[in-house]
């Protein structure tokens, strides 16, 4: 059996969440479908202090606030569920869900982020899950007392270097460039805390260990010294893939595989919005997640108005009823 929405909004982080807060406060029949948890990347961050008016928190109860507000206007919301298939050319739009069935849509809101960046060296694929992990809230506390890497140098890289302190007798952030692309205030934060070190200008070559990961191993680019670093786990924080791949050739996407919108976050497929980490954008935080949900959601809602709405009155009005009957209930 076939359900219809007005919006189904795929994706249910920050971006996916705030849409759907904004489509069921107006009314509008929403389903917001994640394959995973709602919160998306949110969940990851262990301390959230710069969203405006709420100035301390983390990133899950920020996450289960804006889950519980959603439902709260009438979103439906189904998380651990995966896309089968997908048409966002047909009118209406047609989505298979792994455990939903057939679900048609009249709008169509991609808020479906993006999965960790990896350094795609081989002994990367050989020791995740084995020391090598991209999620320091998940597995931070595996390795308390014991020394860790962290690799990257934006927000994300110091936030959970600074987090894997509070756990790890030693945490060395090992960054690629010579200077650093977090907030300086990270950065400060993290220089003075005793327990991490940095190790700057570097490219990673290789990771040690047989079963568990003993070594991250880089070299200087300027110098080609080469530095073996003892670690029992290292953490990749490189930035985030969007997961679009399965929308190649349906949405125009950038080089990087982001989606393509425009200052209304419309996509070039009529009646289908994207929001979040897997569009095209320069800033990524949860701020800006929500900034998108809310015009995507507002862009959604005038698009119902302005191009669904009509085409059913037109179908209405092409069949009108016998004299005798009487018009249907609602």
């Amino acid at each position: 059996m076939t359900k219809h929405y007005q919006v189904v909004v795929l994706g249910a982080g920050p971006a996916g969440l705030t849409a759907g807060i904004y489509l069921g406060r107006a009314r509008i029949s929403t389903l917001i479908v994640d394959q995973g948890m709602a919160g998306g990347q949110m969940v990851l961050s262990h301390k959230v202090a710069n969203y405006p008016g709420v100035p301390d928190t983390t990133g899950a109860q920020l996450s289960r606030s804006m889950l519980r507000q959603a439902r709260s206007f009438g979103a439906e919301v189904v998380t651990q569920s995966r896309v089968e298939l997908i048409d966002l050319t047909s009118t209406p739009k047609v989505l298979e869900l792994e455990d939903e069935g057939r679900i048609t849509a009249d709008a169509v809101i991609l808020a479906i982020g993006g999965v960790p960046r990896e350094l795609g060296i081989p002994s990367e694929q050989r020791l995740k899950g084995r020391g090598i992990s991209y999620c320091a809230t998940c597995d931070g506390d595996f390795f308390t007392g014991r020394e860790i890497v962290a690799i990257g140098g934006g927000n994300s890289a110091v936030e959970e270097a600074l987090s894997l302190a509070t756990y790890a007798s030693k945490v060395t952030i090992i960054h690629e460039f010579d200077h650093f692309q977090a907030q300086p205030y990270l950065v400060e934060e993290a220089r003075q805390n005793p327990k991490i070190e940095f190790l700057m200008n570097q490219r990673i070559i290789d990771f040690l260990g047989d079963e568990e990961l003993a070594a991250v191993v880089s070299v200087d680019q300027a110098t080609g010294q080469r530095h073996e670093v003892p670690a029992a786990g290292c953490f990749v924080f490189i930035g985030y893939v969007p997961k679009t791949e399965p929308l190649r050739g349906v949405v125009s996407l950038s080089e990087r595989g982001e989606i393509l919108t425009d200052e209304d976050l419309a996509t070039d497929v009529p009646g289908v919005f994207a929001a979040g980490d897997c569009r095209r954008k320069r800033y990524r935080q949860i701020t800006t997640s929500v900034s998108d949900g809310t015009i995507a959601a507002l862009a959604a809602i005038e698009y119902l108005g302005r191009a669904v709405q009509p085409a059913v009155e037109s179908q209405r009005s092409s069949h009108p009823l016998p004299e005798h009957a009487a018009p249907p209930a609602g």
